[in-house]
C-alpha cells in the first residue's frame, strides 16, 4: 500500500523555494529559512507570493511530489505538472464517460450517494455524542430527510435531477449543521454556506479546508493516471479540477466539516484567528491558517478501516484509495464505483 508521507506547508509570504541536490530549500533573501529532503515529502503547498525555481518544479514532477501554489488567504493558484503521464487508454475511457450523460450520471450518483450518506451520519453522530447539548429531534428530522433522498439519488438517471437532489440534501444538512457548533456560538454561528467570499468565520474555515481537500483529491486522481479536470457531475470549466470536485463530495462532511467542528468546539480557533474585510469578507489570518494546517495534517494521520477494502489506513490515504477504485471502475474491473461510506 502507498505510504503516507509528510506535507510541507510554506506560510511565510516572503519565502522563495529552490532546489539544492535532493532537498527543497526555503530562502528568505540570502538567508536559508529551512531545508527538507524531498524523499520525505508527499507534497508541498506554498502560500507565498515568491514562488519556486524551475529546477524545483521539475524535480517535484519527476519524483511525484505534489507542488501547489495558493494565495496567503488560501485561494488556489496553480499546480506544477509535467508531461502527461499515466495510461492514455484509461484517460480516453474517462473522456468517453464524461461526454456521455448516462454514463456520467451512473458514476456521479455514487459520488452523491456517498455525500448524502456521510452528511446524514455526521448529524446522527452528534445526536449520539451530545444528546444533552443539541436539539436531537431537529437533527433526527434532518437525518430522515436526507435518508429519504438516498434511494432517489441511487436510481437517478439525469444529471440535472441529481444536482437538484444534492442541493436539497445540502440544504437539509446545513440548516441543521449550525446546531453542531457548541462553543463560541456568537463567533461561529452558522446559517448556511457563503463563498467567494466567505462572510463569516465558519464559512471562512470551511472554504479553506475545502481548498486543501480539493488539492489532495486532484493529486490523488493524477497519481492514478486520471485527468482531474474532466468531471462528470461538475462539468468542464477552464482551470477547474472538476473531477476532483466530484471525488471530494463524499469527503466534505467527514473530513472537512468534522475537522472544522472539532477546531471550533475544542476552542482551538477563536475570533482572534480571523481577519474581517471592510466589504464583509472574512478570512483566516496567519495564526489561524497555521492552526488549521497543523490540525489537517494530524487528522490525515488518524486511522480508519476502509468500509469497502476492510483494511486500516490513514485518512490521508483515503482520497488515493478512492481514486484507485475509480480508475478500476473505468477500466471495467468493478461493476460500480464504491463511495467511502462512513458511519
Amino acid at each position: 500500500m502507498r505510504k503516507l508521507l509528510n506535507t510541507l506547508f510554506v506560510l511565510s509570504e516572503d519565502v522563495y523555494l529552490a532546489l539544492d541536490g535532493e532537498n527543497v530549500v526555503l530562502l528568505r533573501g540570502d538567508e536559508t529559512a529551512g531545508r527538507y529532503p524531498l524523499h520525505t515529502l508527499e507534497s508541498i503547498l506554498s502560500f507565498s507570493y515568491k514562488g519556486a525555481s524551475p529546477a524545483l518544479m521539475g524535480k517535484c514532477v519527476q519524483d511525484g511530489v505534489g507542488l501547489a501554489f495558493f494565495t496567503p488567504r488560501g485561494q488556489f493558484l496553480a499546480r506544477a505538472s509535467g508531461p502527461c503521464g499515466g495510461n492514455i487508454l484509461l484517460r480516453r475511457t474517462q473522456y468517453r464517460v464524461a461526454d456521455d450523460e448516462a454514463a456520467s450520471c451512473a458514476l456521479a450518483r455514487n459520488f452523491i450517494v456517498g455525500k448524502l450518506y456521510n452528511c446524514r451520519w455526521v448529524l446522527e453522530r452528534a445526536t449520539r455524542d451530545h444528546p444533552m447539548r443539541v436539539d436531537v429531534a431537529a437533527l433526527k428530522e434532518a437525518s430522515e430527510q436526507i435518508k429519504a433522498l438516498l434511494p432517489q439519488a441511487a436510481a437517478c438517471d439525469s444529471l440535472e435531477t441529481l444536482r437538484g437532489l444534492e442541493g436539497k440534501g445540502a440544504a437539509y444538512y446545513f440548516d441543521a449543521a449550525g446546531q453542531l457548533v457548541l462553543q463560541n456560538e456568537d463567533t461561529f454561528s452558522f446559517n448556511g454556506r457563503s463563498r467567494r467570499p466567505p462572510l463569516d468565520p465558519m464559512n471562512a474555515l470551511l472554504s479553506f479546508l475545502y481548498t486543501l481537500l480539493a488539492n489532495d483529491c486532484a493529486a490523488a486522481l493524477e497519481g492514478v493516471g486520471l485527468d482531474s479536470q474532466a468531471g462528470v457531475l461538475h462539468r468542464d470549466r477552464p482551470g477547474r479540477s472538476s473531477l476532483a470536485l466530484d471525488l471530494m463530495e463524499e469527503f466534505r462532511p467527514i473530513l472537512a466539516d468534522r475537522l472544522a467542528l472539532t477546531l471550533v468546539n475544542s476552542r482551538k480557533l477563536g475570533p482572534s484567528d480571523f481577519q474581517y474585510q471592510p466589504g464583509g469578507a472574512v478570512f483566516l489570518n496567519d495564526g489561524g491558517r497555521r492552526m488549521v494546517l497543523t490540525a489537517w495534517q494530524e487528522r490525515k494521520r488518524e486511522e480508519l478501516t476502509h468500509p469497502y477494502l476492510k483494511e486500516k489506513m490513514p485518512w490521508g490515504l483515503a482520497p488515493h484509495i478512492q481514486a484507485l477504485l475509480l480508475a478500476r471502475y473505468l477500466r471495467g474491473d468493478l461493476d460500480a464505483y464504491p463511495p467511502l461510506l462512513w458511519k
